[in-house]
C-alpha cells in the first residue's frame, strides 16, 4: 500500500466533502436507525476549512483519495476538526496513518484536541486506544460546548479528548 498525505486542492473539495459526509452519516446510522437530521452539514466543513490556521489534507492510497483530515493550528495547540476514511475501506490502518503523519508533520504542537459523539464506540476506540488521546470533558445539556455552532441546543452529547505530546 503506497500512502501519501498531501494538502487538499480546491478541485478535490466536492469529492472530499461528499466522502466525509457519507462516512460520518454511515457511522452515525450504525447507532441510530431513524436519521432525520443532516449529520455533517457542509456549512460545518466550510467553517472548519475557513478557520484561521486551518490545514486540510487528503489521504491517497495507490493513487486514489481514500480519506482526509482538517486540523486547525493555533501556536503550539492543534485541533483535529475532522478525520475520515472513505466508506468501505475502514479497518485497514488508513486512519492511523493519517493521524501519525499529522503528528509527525506538526511537531510544534504540544497538545492536540478533538471531539467525538458519545455513542460512536469505533471513534472512542480509535482516539483512545490507537492514537493515545484521553477523554477530558463530556458535553451535554448541563455542560455545553462553548465552541458549539450557533443555534446548538446542547442535545448532542460529545466527549472532548486531549493528547499531550511529550518530548
Amino acid at each position: 500500500m503506497k500512502f501519501k498525505l498531501i494538502p487538499i486542492e480546491e478541485s478535490d473539495l466536492p469529492v472530499f466533502k461528499k466522502d466525509m459526509q457519507e462516512s460520518f452519516k454511515i457511522g452515525a446510522m450504525a447507532w441510530e436507525e431513524d436519521m432525520d437530521e443532516e449529520i455533517l452539514p457542509e456549512s460545518h466543513i466550510n467553517k472548519s476549512l475557513n478557520t484561521k490556521g486551518s490545514v486540510a489534507y487528503k489521504a491517497i492510497v495507490d493513487g486514489e483519495m481514500v480519506g482526509g483530515a482538517i486540523i486547525v493550528i493555533n501556536g503550539n495547540r492543534g485541533h483535529l476538526d475532522f478525520l475520515y476514511v472513505k466508506n468501505g475501506i475502514q479497518s485497514k490502518g488508513i486512519g492511523q496513518m493519517i493521524w501519525n503523519t499529522i503528528e509527525e508533520r506538526h511537531k510544534n504542537v504540544s497538545c492536540w484536541e478533538t471531539c467525538t459523539p458519545y455513542f460512536d464506540t469505533r471513534n472512542l476506540h480509535f482516539y483512545i486506544n490507537r492514537c493515545g488521546f484521553k477523554a477530558v470533558e463530556f458535553y451535554n445539556p448541563k455542560h455545553m460546548d462553548p465552541n458549539a455552532p450557533e443555534g446548538d441546543d446542547g442535545e448532542d452529547l460529545f466527549f472532548r479528548f486531549e493528547k499531550e505530546i511529550k518530548e
